[in-house]
């Protein structure tokens, strides 16, 4: 099992069941295993977003490579979603873009930056989606920024955050669509780092490594609020076993994927309780869902066949190859998609493109099924 250098580990505590038919025989995938044409990049791919046929990447990058020309590129691109060509959209920060967002024709950015095109901004910046111009939104964070959604004409934002414009924010805020101000109404809080956001039928769901979600108890980790008031979301208490780095929601539910003495993949019901777990032999740090199917990332390189794991996360009861990359169907079987990514982190963030039915993945990656695929990848 790899050990994460940005996040620290919670213990894992619980048994988890794997669903009924875990063992049995594996089921297809709902896309291909052959990566597409898509650039590569210097450095790590932390956050993608799509809008139309444009795929939004932010990361620790300085350059992007295809068809063997080498282009600048600060910590953000652009590229077409179907042929991989890069866009000319190209602003530039001067520090890690962790988060991506799309609403309308802005896209918005969230991470280590202070300066954004030369223009000061502080961790969060609105860019015009199709010329890349800096918006006038403009705010002071105090805090490390993780995770960006929108949704119910809001952006929400959380991670190690604790003022917004000199206002006390306990890991999240929100911000309006329309006149880009703070949100004094919505403050939900969290006593630890939240690492991930996902917006649906009104609710916002936080995953991370808080005990607490607005100060209640039994909401370790994963938990779900009002999109409007803030509101804890009382019977939404799932209370998975390690810290979540990751979570995705459908019709269906939520997903999250999860570290701990090997990692998990786990899929909640509207209500909270477990439909299916899957452990890995390191942390799962990214989840997404297309058509049913969750695809996983992580820095694992094996499925356990079990939950049933040993010292450092080890797989006891028998494992498959998967390396960096898995696909779990609706019933839990482990799906045959099995690209398998290279590198000790893997595979970082995780997205769908339900337009053209892709999966993309963004990491610390050089090579996807043995072949040369830096830091980024589609499949479809």
């Amino acid at each position: 099992m790899r050990i994460s250098k940005h996040v620290r580990r919670a213990a894992l505590g619980g048994a988890v069941a794997l669903a009924a038919c875990a063992v049995a025989q594996p089921a297809a995938a709902a896309v291909g295993q052959t990566a597409r044409m898509t650039p590569s990049f210097n450095g790590s791919v932390y956050a993608i977003a799509y809008r139309g046929n444009t795929v939004y990447v932010g990361g620790s990058f300085t350059s992007t490579t295809l068809g063997g020309r080498t282009v600048t590129r600060n910590r953000l691109a652009a590229f077409d979603a179907t042929t991989g060509s890069l866009r000319d959209w190209a602003p530039r920060a001067d520090g890690d873009v962790r988060a991506l967002a799309v609403s309308g024709s802005s896209v918005y950015a969230a991470g280590e930056f202070t300066e954004v095109s030369g223009q000061s901004r502080d961790s969060l910046a609105r860019l015009d989606a199709a010329s890349g111009a800096v918006n006038s939104f403009q705010h002071g964070i105090e805090g490390s920024p993780r995770a960006l959604a929108v949704g119910n004409g809001r952006l929400y934002l959380a991670g190690a955050i604790s003022r917004v414009d000199q206002q006390d924010r306990r890991r999240l805020a929100a911000f309006s669509l329309d006149t880009g101000e703070l949100d004094d109404d919505w403050t939900p809080s969290a006593d630890n780092t939240v690492y991930s956001l996902a917006y649906r039928d009104s609710k916002v769901y936080l995953g991370g490594s808080f005990h607490r979600a607005d100060d209640a108890r039994s909401t370790l980790r994963l938990a779900a609020v009002d999109a409007t008031s803030g509101d804890l979301d009382e019977d939404f208490r799932p209370s998975p076993p390690s810290v979540v780095y990751s979570i995705a929601v459908d019709d269906n539910g939520v997903y999250a994927a999860m570290g701990g003495p090997g990692g998990r993949a786990a899929a909640f019901s509207n209500s909270g309780s477990t439909r299916w777990t899957r452990v890995f032999d390191g942390d799962a740090q990214a989840i997404t869902v297309l058509d049913g199917t969750a695809y996983v990332g992580g820095h694992f390189d094996r499925a356990c066949t079990s939950d049933a794991t040993g010292a450092h996360g080890t797989c006891r009861q028998g494992s498959v190859s998967r390396v960096k990359l898995a696909a779990v169907r609706s019933d839990g079987t482990l799906a045959d998609w099995a690209p398998q990514a290279n590198g000790i982190s893997g595979v970082r963030t995780l997205a769908v493109d339900r337009e053209h039915g892709t999966v993309a993945a963004g990491g610390d990656f050089t090579t996807i099924g043995g072949r040369s695929q830096k830091r980024f990848v589609s499949f479809g």
